[in-house]
């Protein structure tokens, strides 16, 4: 089956961990939900977060829906002036069998303004 990467983002409204818990739940639960993605699919999870979160790890949320035997990697966004604040982002690496350009990306709480070209 083709290894497919599936996108995703939302907004904090603040630098708050339970704020990051329920956003990366939501999240994670919507990029599976729109690409029929079961957890045994999930091959890795990376997940960024902008410089200006510092309350909790993105991937303890994602460790909360029970993914605890997928490979999850944290990293900081680079600092860059005029960026967006408080974004969460994530790349799912996922075994599909969808063409690439059926794969839906999935971005909430305003942080569709930062991929307009993938909504659909």
């Amino acid at each position: 089956m083709p290894l497919r990467g599936i996108r995703g983002a939302t907004l904090l409204s603040a630098d708050d961990a339970d704020e990051m818990r329920d956003a990366v739940t939501e999240l994670l639960s919507e990029m599976m939900r729109a690409n029929d993605v079961d957890q045994e699919q999930i091959v890795s999870i990376i997940l960024t977060g902008t410089p200006d979160i510092h309350s909790a790890f993105p991937a303890a949320a994602a460790r909360g829906l029970g993914l605890t035997d997928v490979p999850l990697l944290c990293a900081q966004e680079l600092d860059i002036t005029g960026a967006v604040e408080h974004a969460v982002r994530v790349l799912m690496h996922a075994e599909l069998p969808l063409a690439r350009g059926d794969v839906q990306h999935v971005y909430l709480r305003g942080a569709e303004v930062l991929r307009q070209d993938l909504q659909r």
